[in-house]
């Protein structure tokens, strides 16, 4: 047999545990830090240790700390021991458990104290002992008191409620007495019961009694009152009242304000505000049944629906047209022997207006003799007064009421009788009529022709109702493709405008009528009209470059172009600093007044108005426009004669001398007197025709007036500026010096001396505009700084406060560094253990997961099982 295995003894285990450890103690790995010399004070750190032993310090000092602050963080719950002395360090536990066990024995006895009743303490209720309650020796309550109305008296109680035992005791005790008294009868239930009742009757009928007693004496005790009243309140005699009428006491200020509150005019619910798309809706719907009730009275049918489900025909109608005009029916009556027909409702009427008049006779008779009697209530009396005479006068204007009505209601019956009853004749003529009206429904022209054939032959007024009402047929908020129709009309519309600019003559009545509706367009799509006022400034402005590239000059645009440029001022803002339609149109205007030679008064009459456009664009900005200024410099220099003395410069369009150089110069001063003051004509922009010199004067000088006053409008325009004595020099010049001498009419010489004394009256203060002076900066010199190193690797000539300086610097990095290094760490230590908790978490999660895969394949092949062994 072989030999048993011999037992490892415990100090073997302990001889190779210690040589393991020998084993990875190597002596070759441990660190060794040596320091050169010990410094008293002053902590070690130069530490014999294994390899990663300072590191494995560091990692539990954060677990103890760090990581439970992570642990802990955004929890609000913790667990703190409040027991006596837990966090007392100088008690000991022996002194810590008496102390608790002595606070607990406390409460305990407190809290059965509470329901121990010491024999000292005397309990009350209500300041009266309880034991000497409880002895009841006096127990009459204050209730014995009370009065013993309404209370049974005990013989009722006991016959009623005490079953007879009462009644035989009386019986009882009433044999008794008869043998004591000597053979009195014995009285029976039915005696003793008529007994109780008699003496509840006495009882009843005394109450009633003494209550009436009561009441006569306090009717007594005031009819004493009222006497001796009368005698302590001294009352004014009658006659004296009369005389003198007792002043009202005036009411105090407050007492006014609030009854002239109580009368004012209180605020009522108005109307919910409607939408625009609501608005629209309405409008359309008020048109369409306007329409149709145009249409209506054009096919003949005058009564329409209302009027046939308004007139009812009777079974036995036989349809011969027959129609009784007014009630033939008749009252009969027999008086004074002759016949008396419909007098007696007549009769009737008068006697009631007189009844009523009596009973109002009767009433205020009433009213006078109250008032005579009453002094103190005057008031009250006239106003029962005042409505009793309401009431009495307000049956008889019911009953006129009710009679007017009638009437009414036959003369409606009447007149829609002859309405039916209309002959052909008056049928034509409505249906005429109706024709003739405008429709009120239309729809939105696809086209610019379409648009033409809408308008054509119509007068001003009925083209601008026509465009109104396409507009409120054709609202967006209707359909899907109403935007899109009333965008292509704002470019009709402003073509259309354009073209009776052109006509001959030109229809200006009819563009200032459309206007309004074109605004109100331009309003809805701002962006439409913007776009197609800029095509159309866009072509003008090409074809004027064209002109001046292949002739040298442009002629002045048309008076199409004129009314474009006017709507536009109408529809988009002229004030702002730039506008996608004002700007161009204001340049196309500045390039039209110096590119475009004056060769006639017609075209000087364009210009002119050009001039007006400008002025109305500037109007709110105040810009200024030299080309404005200069065109009207020019427009004065045509009506010098004698243009040699004039000198001076003229800037283009206009020339020196020339052909078209005295385009104003009058043939014959005597024209000045026969003038009078007239506006300048639109359509001369487009036709001038003028037969004799005497009209061509007059027309010269409303030419220089127009150039005058916008001369005037522009003085007040730029008076502000700086340069405007400048600006307005060769205007003054030509003024004060040569049309001073020529004879003017008594209005231009006005407008002469007011533009003159405007531009003399200028404030001349203003200095020209020079740079601020101040000292120039010097440039910067980039020499270098040059510093003496005697001794290379060390800094000498420190001081001490720089040598501390830099030791608190070198001190202060060395930290900082020592800090980042030790938050990457501890960042780093943070991400591990977050991994750590994620994997553990996922770890987890896929245990379970196979458990529960586990579990369910097991009972699928329990379920499999089972199901073969119901198959078998």
């Amino acid at each position: 047999m072989g030999k048993a295995p011999k037992k490892k003894s415990l100090a073997d285990k302990v001889r190779k545990t210690k040589a393991a450890t020998e084993i990875k103690n190597n002596p070759f790995e441990v660190k060794i830090n040596r320091k050169k010399f010990d410094v008293l004070g002053r902590k070690s750190k130069h530490d014999v240790g294994l390899p990663g032993v300072s590191r494995s310090k560091a990692i539990n000092k954060r677990k103890e700390t760090l990581l439970k602050e992570y642990k802990q963080k955004n929890k609000s719950n913790k667990f703190i021991d409040r027991r006596l002395g837990e966090y007392d360090a100088k008690m000991t536990p022996e002194d810590k458990i008496l102390q608790r066990f002595a606070i607990e024995r406390q409460r305990s006895d407190g809290k059965r104290d509470v329901f121990n009743l010491n024999e000292e303490e005397e309990l009350t209720h209500y300041g009266q002992s309880l034991a000497e309650i409880e002895k009841f020796n006096d127990t009459v309550g204050s209730d014995d008191d009370s009065e013993e109305k309404g209370l049974l008296s005990a013989e009722l109680t006991a016959s009623h409620f005490g079953g007879g035992g009462g009644l035989l005791r009386k019986k009882t005790s009433g044999g008794d007495q008869e043998d004591e008294q000597g053979g009195q009868k014995t009285k029976s239930r039915q005696e003793l019961i008529e007994e109780l009742i008699q003496k509840s009757k006495l009882e009843k009928r005394e109450r009633q009694v003494q209550k009436e007693e009561a009441q006569e004496l306090t009717e007594k005790l005031d009819q004493d009152w009222k006497s001796i009243q009368a005698l302590m309140v001294k009352k004014t005699p009658k006659a004296e009242h009369v005389d003198k009428p007792e002043e009202k006491a005036k009411p105090e200020e407050y007492d006014m304000i609030v009854r002239e509150l109580g009368f004012e005019m209180k605020a009522q619910p108005s109307e919910k505000m409607k939408t625009p798309e609501e608005l629209a809706k309405e409008e359309k719907e008020k048109l369409q049944k306007l329409e149709a009730d145009r249409l209506r009275r054009m096919m003949g049918d005058e009564g329409g629906d209302s009027m046939k489900s308004q007139v009812h025909i009777s079974a036995d109608d036989l349809n011969d047209g027959f129609v009784l005009d007014k009630h033939d029916t008749k009252t009969l009556a027999y008086q004074d022997g002759k016949w008396n027909i419909e007098e007696e409702d007549e009769d009737d009427k008068e006697e009631e207006g007189e009844t009523g008049e009596e009973e109002g006779s009767e009433a205020e008779g009433e009213n006078e003799e109250e008032e005579d009697d009453n002094d103190d209530d005057v008031e009250e009396e006239e106003e029962e007064g005042s409505g009793e005479d309401e009431d009495g006068h307000s049956d008889l204007e019911s009953e006129q009421e009710s009679e007017n009505e009638d009437e009414d209601e036959e003369e409606e019956a009447s007149s829609s009788r002859q309405q039916q009853t209309l002959s052909r004749e008056e049928l034509k003529a409505q249906q005429e009529a109706a024709k003739a009206e405008l429709p009120y429904t239309f729809t939105a022209p696809e086209s610019y022709e379409d648009l033409k054939d809408l308008l054509h032959g119509h007068t001003p007024d009925n083209q601008r109702l026509i465009m109104a009402r396409t507009q409120k047929c054709n609202h967006p908020s209707l359909a899907a493709g109403n935007k899109l129709k009333l965008q292509k009309l704002v470019g009709f519309l402003l073509e259309y405008m354009g073209e009776l600019a052109t006509r001959s003559p030109p229809e200006l009545c009819t563009i200032d009528k459309l206007i309004p509706e074109l605004y109100a367009l331009c309003q809805m799509f701002p962006e439409a009209a913007g776009k197609s006022m800029q095509s159309i400034l866009g072509d003008a402005a090409h074809s004027m470059e064209e002109a001046v590239e292949i002739k040298g000059h442009a002629a002045f645009p048309t008076l199409d172009m004129l009314v474009y440029l006017k709507v536009t001022a109408l529809l988009f803002p002229t004030s702002d600093f730039r506008h996608p339609v004002t700007t161009p149109a204001l340049l196309f205007i500045s390039q039209t007044l110096t590119k475009c030679p004056v060769r006639s008064l017609q075209d000087l009459t364009s210009g002119l108005v050009l001039c007006c456009l400008a002025v109305e664009y500037v109007s709110f900005s105040k810009r200024f426009l030299p080309e404005l200024i200069n065109f009207l410099s020019g427009t004065l220099h045509l009506a010098v004669q004698d243009k040699a003395s004039a000198g001076g410069m003229v800037v283009p369009p206009f020339r020196l001398s020339g052909k078209y150089s005295d385009l104003l110069v009058l043939s014959n001063s005597e024209s000045c007197s026969s003038w009078s003051k007239k506006n300048l004509p639109l359509s001369a922009t487009q036709q001038l025709e003028l037969k004799s010199d005497l009209d061509k004067d007059h027309y010269r000088l409303n030419c220089l007036s127009t150039c005058l006053d916008l001369v005037k409008r522009c003085c007040l325009l730029y008076k502000d500026l700086t340069s405007f004595t400048h600006i307005f020099q060769p205007i003054r010049t030509l003024l004060s010096k040569h049309l001073c001498s020529q004879i003017l009419p008594s209005p231009l010489e006005e407008l002469h001396s007011e533009i003159l004394e405007a531009i003399s009256s200028a404030s001349v203060t203003h200095t020209r505009l020079v740079f601020e002076k101040k000292k120039p900066i010097p440039l910067k010199l980039f020499t270098p700084k040059i510093v003496e190193v005697l001794d290379y690797g060390k800094k000498r000539g420190c001081t001490r406060e720089e040598r501390e300086k830099e030791r608190l610097k070198h001190k202060y990095k060395k930290e900082f560094k020592g800090a980042l290094r030790e938050i990457r760490k501890d960042s780093r230590f943070l991400a591990r253990e977050k991994l750590n908790e994620v994997m553990n978490r996922d770890a987890e999660r896929k245990r379970k997961v196979k458990e529960l895969l586990g579990s369910l394949a097991s009972q699928e092949g329990e379920w499999k099982a089972l199901k073969r062994k119901k198959r078998k």
